[in-house]
């Protein structure tokens, strides 16, 4: 079992995603930054709750760009040495809405996140193996299943979805 800081985070993140409003053609997600040297929340996130097709991480970054008055490219500069991301599911690789996906996002603050914390490994649904993981190993950024609350997280990330018969 993951240790009990992990679990507590990601229940926070699931807390956010249970606020993205259920729908058929996205996941429901929740997200944290954090400072892992002194475990303070940076910003929070969830799927659709900034302007636009936001993601949780996306929303994060949006969020902390506009509480420190830089753009979102310049968050790298200066997010803590330490920070974490935790997202209940597995940052997307690939957008089909034509947003730049989350793991370009994270990989463009350059070293500023050294891991994310997962609640589940994306569901094939929408576009297939998510090969992002990959990417951001090969970047040096450990990512990390916290395991032990995926079937909740499947619940509430795809309520809105069409059961397939």
């Amino acid at each position: 079992m993951a240790p009990k800081i992990h679990v507590d985070y990601m229940q926070q993140a699931l807390n956010l995603a249970r606020k993205s409003p259920p729908k058929p053609t996205n996941y429901r997600v929740g997200a944290l930054l954090i400072d892992g040297k002194t475990n303070t929340v940076l910003a929070t996130g969830y799927t659709l709750e900034c302007e636009g097709n936001t993601h949780a991480e996306q929303s994060c970054f949006i969020k902390l760009a506009k509480e420190h008055n830089v753009t979102e490219e310049q968050l790298g500069d200066i997010l803590p040495k330490e920070t974490v991301l935790y997202t209940t599911v597995e940052p997307c690789f690939k957008r089909l809405s034509g947003n730049l996906p989350c793991v370009q996002r994270i990989l463009r603050l350059g070293k500023a996140i050294k891991t994310v914390y997962v609640g589940v490994k994306e569901p094939e649904k929408f576009v297939g193996e998510n090969s992002g993981r990959k990417q951001l190993e090969d970047a040096g950024i450990e990512v990390v299943l916290v395991e032990g609350m995926e079937e909740e997280i499947l619940e509430v990330a795809t309520a809105g979805h069409i059961p397939e018969s």
